[in-house]
């Protein structure tokens, strides 16, 4: 009976384990994601102000 909860017991802790380690790990991806899209929009933003400054210099001809 005894060895019956004991591996039990080492089952529970295996998918404890397992499960902090996929969402340590979805949560590093995320982050990492959310890190991309930000360069990604920065990048955008920053082509936009060359447009903007491309544009104006066309209006003071």
């Amino acid at each position: 009976m005894a060895r019956i909860l004991g591996g039990a017991g080492d089952l529970a802790h295996l998918v404890l384990f397992l499960w902090a380690s996929s969402a340590t790990s979805l949560l590093v991806w995320s982050l990492r994601e959310m890190a991309r899209a930000n360069r990604r929009f920065d990048d955008f933003v920053a082509a936009i102000a060359r447009l903007n400054r491309i544009f104006a210099d066309f209006d003071d001809d």
